[in-house]
């Protein structure tokens, strides 16, 4: 029996808090610093990343008069791209191969891009007119920059309780 296990043997964990459960055991699971500060630049990381992209598959579709569908699925494939991009060059600068690089970017990025652009692209749909606005008109960027702060609001918290599970951007974090 090693030392410790013979100390905790003989005087039980000295670290149990008022439920009997030792802090160890309390905290088990869960990733340090899932901070609502991390949370909030792992967003941000997120959110510019896929507002490059998608305000630049909007402009391309709105400009060469495409309808909706073509428009969005190139926003959002622009979104995807530029949100994945971002996290990749960051490893990649850190040393990282290219294949590693893109498994940390997917890992870090999918579930956090794949909310952001949920929710804003559903605020952009819901909104009365936005569809069919042209990048000249005021509801056009509303839409879209509205669409951008609530999917921010809505997306933090995910990443989160990501982050505090080692998992989104949490594995980023080995490589800063």
């Amino acid at each position: 029996m090693d030392h410790s296990a013979h100390h905790t043997a003989q005087h039980g964990d000295q670290h149990a808090d008022h439920t009997g459960h030792s802090h160890h055991a309390h905290h088990a699971g869960h990733a340090p610093g899932a901070s609502w500060s991390m949370a909030v630049k792992a967003t941000l990381h997120c959110l510019t990343g896929c507002a490059i992209g998608e305000i630049l598959g909007m402009v391309i579709g709105t400009a060469l008069g495409w309808g909706n569908v073509q428009t969005m699925v190139v926003a959002i494939t622009l979104a995807f791209l530029f949100g994945y991009s971002f996290t990749l060059f960051a490893v990649r600068r850190a040393g990282l191969d290219l294949k590693s690089a893109i498994k940390v970017a997917l890992a870090a990025d999918t579930v956090s891009i794949a909310v952001m652009e949920l929710v804003d692209n559903a605020i952009i749909a819901l909104t009365p007119g936005a569809m069919d606005a042209h990048l000249d008109d005021g509801l056009f960027w509303a839409a879209l920059l509205g669409g951008f702060a609530v999917a921010f609001v809505i997306t933090t918290p995910v990443n989160k309780w990501m982050i505090g599970r080692g998992k989104g951007h949490a594995v980023v974090h080995a490589y800063h």
